[in-house]
């Protein structure tokens, strides 16, 4: 077909529709590049990296003209129907050149509208960290297959071919890339950059092109909770580490929290035996309540000798006063011998699974311990309650636990030896 296209071109003929969505389906897929005609002045451009687009050449005011009609996304019968209406303009003597130039708007890239989309996401990323992971997934694998390619005519052949190299060898990085690759093209057609349906809804398991992921989900590592209490009576004396950092580690485990919320946390969030974590500083926005068993209001009382006057932070850096770093309770571990055994948030597992195997408490109490959002609607809308009191409870059977192996060195006596 596409040698009989160029035969008629050769003998001077105009084709009338020459085209059909066969024939541009095996020009994309052939990959070789060139120009083809639809009839009506329309052409059908084939790219090198397999994409298309369409223009128009006509005459205005005397001189050939050449005016895109539309990109990758655009269907064959979309792009006639442009050219009908830009002629039937053109007859009624409209200034077709100066009304494209004044609704023209410059359509980004892919990589710039993904860095537009990363500067509005920001504000609401508490983490640093997952807002620098956002971008650099997408600069490591969707940039370079088409990163420069206008944010319009990146098309699922393109979402494809970014994803298959790391859709099953990194199945995590691979989901992730996905949906960020589809937050970037719906955000370009709500700003009017895009047309027609989203084309990562093309590209997965559910229409067979990437195919089914057959590794499983990776949980980080938690320590068994019948070996914590070993645990926190060698993390008390391991003293080649800083004793504030080894009581901010503590405090951690006893409290079920994530480690941000402890190296974050200032004294004003203390409020007699409860600490109240403000919403800015929570994974679900929410405010939370922890109550504090004796031995966390014991580990307070330390941390606030060796902090010194007016602390900013409950555990603050032992050199410079500032809050510690992320990765300051995962380098004492490291320092411990337990590198890649457990992980710092995996404290929180171990916790879920000591109140589900060995206690009577309800799930809802251990959950809210936890902070974890209700995802049935319904419910939540109904649950008036942070179970605080019974939580309270919890807490302080599940520091009794944590400390059973040994007992707590009185403070002053540490500071003598």
């Amino acid at each position: 077909m596409v040698d009989q296209m160029k035969h008629e071109h050769k003998k001077g003929k105009h084709p009338q529709k020459a085209l059909s969505a066969t024939t541009i389906r095996h020009l994309v897929k052939s990959g070789k590049p060139g120009k083809y005609t639809d009839g009506n002045g329309l052409q059908l451009v084939v790219n090198e990296n397999g994409t298309k687009k369409w223009v128009w050449r006509t005459t205005i005011y005397g001189k050939r003209r050449e005016l895109g009609v539309g990109g990758d996304n655009v269907s064959l019968a979309e792009a006639r129907d442009t050219v009908e209406e830009l002629a039937l303009k053109l007859r009624r003597g409209e200034d077709i050149l100066t009304q494209r130039r004044e609704e023209r708007v410059i359509v980004p890239s892919f990589k710039e509208a993904a860095k537009a989309l990363h500067e509005h996401y920001k504000p609401s990323w508490k983490n640093p960290k997952h807002a620098a992971q956002w971008i650099n997934t997408l600069s490591d694998y969707a940039f370079p297959v088409f990163g420069d390619l206008p944010v319009n005519e990146v098309s699922s052949n393109h979402v494809l071919k970014a994803l298959n190299p790391i859709w099953n060898d990194k199945p995590e990085t691979g989901r992730r890339v996905r949906q960020r690759i589809g937050a970037v093209l719906d955000w370009a057609k709500a700003k009017q950059y895009r047309d027609g349906d989203n084309p990562i809804n093309l590209v997965s398991p559910k229409t067979r092109a990437l195919a089914k992921q057959t590794r499983a989900p990776t949980h980080l590592a938690a320590l068994p909770y019948a070996q914590i209490p070993d645990f926190v009576t060698e993390l008390r004396g391991f003293e080649e580490s800083a004793e504030i950092i080894r009581l901010g580690l503590e405090f951690t485990i006893l409290t079920a929290v994530r480690s941000g919320e402890v190296r974050q946390a200032h004294p004003g969030e203390i409020v007699g035996s409860d600490w109240i974590i403000p919403k800015e500083r929570m994974k679900a926005k929410r405010e939370h309540r922890v109550p504090l068993s004796p031995r966390c209001l014991e580990i307070l009382e330390q941390a606030a000798t060796l902090a010194g006057p007016e602390p900013k932070y409950l555990f603050p850096n032992p050199r410079t006063g500032k809050a510690l770093s992320e990765n300051a309770f995962l380098q004492l571990l490291d320092q411990m011998g337990r590198k890649g055994k457990f992980t710092v948030h995996g404290f929180r597992s171990s916790f879920r699974d000591w109140a589900a195997e060995t206690t009577s408490y309800p799930a809802e109490v251990a959950e809210a311990a936890l902070a974890h959002t209700i995802r049935n609607k319904v419910e939540a809308a109904y649950r008036r309650t942070d179970h605080l009191e019974q939580r309270r409870k919890l807490m302080e059977t599940w520091t009794v636990h944590c400390t059973q192996s040994g007992s707590v060195v009185p403070f002053s006596r540490r500071r003598e030896r």
